[in-house]
């Protein structure tokens, strides 16, 4: 492959990235928002659009939800087929919130080569980018079928990504839908460990959320004539709260929470070492003032992408306008998550909390809100070898193997349906602000990331990854 001539066609290429990463962002696919319908299915038809001019043939499979988009370039079964999988729904985002620039307009910096927006990094940039990367390996004669799984609901956790999946694989002959199949899954919305430092994903962290409300009134009364004797929800739940987890170290103190988790080899802790964290790079990135006290930037890399967490959201309950208005509350909610690791089990995490609470809290109510399985894949086998191949072409770089801390939950349910690896080529940096204001992305990122897909479909054709199962 002629590295300069493929540097010099990403280059041309730049205005008609910019301008289609415009037009997706400006699209407010919020699907926690259940009045989105109209724009989930602009995005759709937009997105349809792309994919059908890089040559796609395109399926929308309706789901009971928000639709998945099929894309499919090449059907010879002579050739390895590689699925892409990306989202297109993003979080809210309003400009109260603090964002410095319309969150729905995609705006440039004073340098012209980073785009503010909600959904530039999460998931529309790396989404475009990839498909981008395909339309480039096309033109440089790729031997390979690329087939793309575009989804608009993994922001609420994907919760009809299985049914339209199944719908895709089983194939609807009266509609002229073909069935779905693949060999192995690359997904790239996952995160490097710093900039300058690529990494290729093999785990994720799974996820349970759970509330506790306590209720101890039918109203708010008056602290002059009820306090001291009536209970003040607010107060208990913090008790509570206190009694579950040290929220200086974040060690969690609920019996039983550690006792499956899976421990840190002495190979994964060499990788994580070769990621380029650092806990003060890290800290600027996302504007925190400080952290939690951790030895090292290896233990606090481990602390965010191996170790499970139990996290506060929010607490809702009492007074909370201007100055001070003197009641006991008479009700409160605290909304919490845990984030889990190989081989705990949300159900069992679950249950042990319930039962710490309510021998504390007898009256409170705790209710489980959703969950995730943690995934783990092998860091070997010719398809992380490939990746491997293409980022080291691509950023000069060999990549860290790591972990990565969030959840994606059509992961699983990719790998249970099509019984194929699932391999992680993220783009975005910690600075780029996932689920942040102003979040951004970056031409760099955007460009790197072209020829890295595009290296990376042509080491698929090349038969290095071919008839492999164990990615």
């Amino acid at each position: 492959m002629d590295t300069a001539n493929l540097r010099k066609r990403i280059a041309d290429l730049r205005a008609e990235f910019e301008e289609r990463l415009a037009a997706l962002v400006t699209i407010p696919t919020v699907s926690m928002d259940p009045g989105r319908r109209a724009e989930m299915d602009a995005c759709a038809a937009l997105a349809g659009r792309y994919l059908r001019e890089a040559g796609a043939r395109v399926d929308v499979i309706e789901t009971g939800g928000f639709p998945l988009l099929l894309g499919r370039i090449g059907e010879d079964p002579t050739l390895p087929t590689v699925t892409i999988y990306n989202h297109l729904d993003v979080q809210p985002a309003e400009a109260a919130d603090g964002w410095r620039t319309p969150p729905f307009q995609l705006t440039r910096d004073a340098t012209g080569d980073r785009w503010f927006a909600r959904g530039t990094t999460d998931d529309k940039g790396p989404a475009l980018t990839a498909l981008y990367g395909a339309r480039l390996a096309i033109e440089t004669g790729v031997r390979a079928n690329l087939q793309f799984l575009w989804e608009l609901e993994e922001e609420i956790g994907s919760p009809n990504f299985s049914k339209g999946l199944a719908a895709a694989i089983a194939g609807d002959p009266a509609g002229g839908r073909r069935a779905f199949a693949t060999e192995s899954v690359v997904v790239s919305d996952t995160i490097w460990t710093a900039a300058g430092h690529p990494s290729i994903s093999y785990g994720l962290r799974g996820l349970m959320g759970f509330t506790i409300a306590l209720e101890t009134g039918a109203k708010d009364v008056h602290s002059g004539t009820t306090g001291g004797a009536a209970r003040n929800p607010i107060g208990e739940l913090a008790g509570l709260l206190s009694a579950m987890y040290d929220a200086r170290t974040g060690k969690v103190k609920i019996p039983g929470f550690y006792l499956d988790v899976r421990r840190i080899s002495a190979a994964e802790r060499r990788g994580f070492g070769r990621a380029g964290f650092s806990r003060r790079r890290f800290a600027a990135a996302h504007e925190l003032k400080s952290l939690r006290p951790l030895r090292s930037d290896l233990d606090a890399l481990a602390a965010l992408i191996a170790a499970p967490t139990l996290e506060v959201h929010g607490i809702v309950g009492g007074y909370t306008g201007p100055g001070i208005k003197t009641i006991v509350p008479h009700r409160a909610e605290a909304k919490l998550s845990t984030r889990l690791v190989p081989d705990q089990d949300p159900a069992k995490v679950f249950r042990l909390i319930k039962r710490f609470v309510k021998e504390r809290l007898p009256d409170a109510v705790v209710t489980h809100e959703a969950s995730l399985e943690p995934y783990l894949a092998p860091t070997g086998g010719p398809y992380n070898a490939a990746a491997a191949a293409a980022v080291r072409a691509t950023f000069g770089k060999e990549p860290a193997f790591v972990r990565e801390g969030g959840s994606i939950g059509a992961v699983l349910t990719m790998r249970r349906l099509l019984k194929a690896p699932v391999i992680f080529l993220g783009l975005s940096l910690p600075e780029h602000g996932y689920h942040a204001i102003n979040e951004n992305f970056d031409w760099g990122q955007a460009s790197g990331g072209m020829e890295m897909f595009c290296r990376y479909f042509h080491e698929i054709a090349r038969g290095s990854a071919r008839g492999s199962k164990h990615g």
